[in-house]
């Protein structure tokens, strides 16, 4: 088992992404704190890992908010002695253009996917460098890079994620903290789902989003577990401040904005 014994935390594990990355880690032996705001989504995924025989415990975290992330911090440690791993997963996404984008609705994207990166490596951080060292994994987005027509908070946040992952991980080398993110293009989540049901022809944007993938189709949460494990691990054990594009070549197909409109 490549994470026997490690202590997991994972944002936003309630569904999606998350949850696979949970159940991945629980599959080669880590033991999983599912921090997630919605309590019917995140007891259910713990308790689906405790049936499978993984040690697991759900705390009910607003990323977003310091007591919160404190809180979830305090919980993790209290529970399993320690924390190895943090996965910051946890996103929402709001597809409007700066100009029609609230106030509010801004720094409820910022607070989400990017202050909540922050807070949650700030109180994690500590406990991670008392373990003599482990990994913290950003989910960013191909969105930090290549991005689609009114979609101005979300790509803004998942850029400044990718600048903090960078210099996190020379903060954090000292303590034998590896920083890297993983960045995933169209996955079938959701959040995903979610994304083209707003848009005026939801079949022709997904036909359109298929014509930029060379291999055919989107992404799965198994494609970005699976990456997940291979930062989380020791085989990544001198890579650090790195962004893996985890994307089917997808961004290199993409020269322009998509225009679903």
């Amino acid at each position: 088992m490549r994470l026997k014994d490690k202590v997991a935390i994972v944002t936003g594990s309630g569904q999606g992404i998350g949850e696979e990355i949970a159940k991945t880690f629980g599959r080669e032996g880590a033991k999983i704190v599912i921090a997630e705001i919605n309590e019917e989504t995140g007891s259910k995924v713990s308790d689906d890992l405790m049936s499978s025989g993984v040690e697991a415990v759900f705390v009910k975290t607003d990323v977003s908010d310091e007591q919160s992330v404190k809180e979830m911090v305090q919980v993790a440690v209290k529970h399993f002695d320690g924390i190895d791993i943090l996965v910051n997963n946890a996103a929402i996404a709001v597809r409007k253009s700066v100009v029609d984008t609230s106030l509010e609705e801004w720094q409820k994207v910022i607070g989400v996917n990017l202050t909540g990166p922050f807070l949650c490596s700030k109180y994690t951080l500590p406990e991670i460098t008392k373990r003599g060292g482990g990994s913290v994994i950003n989910i960013g987005s191909w969105h930090a890079d290549k991005t689609i027509t009114r979609f101005a908070s979300y790509p803004a946040a998942k850029g400044g994620l990718l600048a903090l992952t960078r210099q996190m991980a020379l903060d954090e080398g000292p303590h034998k903290i590896r920083v890297n993110a993983v960045c995933p293009s169209m996955v079938d989540t959701p959040l995903e789902r979610q994304t083209f049901s707003s848009l005026p022809d939801p079949d022709k944007a997904y036909e359109q989003a298929l014509d930029f993938q060379p291999m055919g189709r989107i992404g799965t949460v198994e494609d970005i577990a699976n990456a997940c494990l291979f930062f989380a691990s020791d085989e990544s054990v001198y890579v650090s401040g790195q962004s893996l594009v985890v994307d089917g070549a997808a961004i290199n197909k993409i020269a322009r904005p998509l225009m679903f409109d």
